[in-house]
């Protein structure tokens, strides 16, 4: 039901699954393995994978910091979008990425939840595109050395409060890994 004319299609949008980003992550391990499946999943039915890579902050383009955890092997003709900014709309190509695919539904995984993952569901929300969170495929590490909540409660407040999300035209979803359907996204 997105807001986007004549863009009906859906995307697999994974977000800073970067070495320096996940390696402290809570779950870490079974975060991407969720994260591989989903990308077979998305592979084999067709819908795109537009994988987003954050540059800056310790994490030096080139450096082994900055490169894809090496259990998601990417695909040639994917879409990478690199990115400087939390919301991976932010001075980017991801905007015309998929427009150039009819994309006006995006599921969402990476890190980190508290933000870039936040960042970017809410920057494409309030572009117009329908957003569906997968509840157990995104993460972050723990932060409670500068109050944050303990990891588990800040993915669990986010997909709390996702799935309250409104707006005229736009729909925002939390779902599992195992309900993820991209035809009804």
């Amino acid at each position: 039901m997105t807001t986007l004319v004549d863009r009906p299609h859906t995307a697999l949008l994974v977000i800073d699954v970067q070495n320096g980003v996940v390696a402290e992550a809570y779950e870490r391990d079974a975060v991407i393995a969720r994260i591989v499946a989903l990308v077979e999943k998305a592979r084999a039915e067709g819908v795109p994978v537009v994988w987003v890579q954050h540059s800056g902050d310790g994490l030096a383009i080139g450096s082994d910091a900055w490169a894809i955890v090496p259990d998601l092997a990417l695909d040639e003709a994917e879409a990478l979008v690199q990115k400087l900014h939390g919301d991976a709309f932010e001075g980017t190509e991801l905007e015309a990425v998929l427009a150039g695919a009819g994309v006006g539904c995006l599921v969402v995984a990476g890190a980190q939840t508290d933000a870039c993952v936040r960042s970017t569901i809410h920057g494409a929300f309030t572009r117009g595109y329908d957003v569906t969170l997968v509840a157990d495929a995104h993460t972050t590490e723990d932060q409670t050395a500068w109050g944050s909540p303990p990891p588990a409660a800040v993915i669990a407040h986010t997909n709390l409060y996702w799935r309250f999300q409104s707006a005229p035209g736009r729909t925002a979803r939390v779902v599992e890994t195992e309900d993820v359907s991209f035809s009804g996204s």
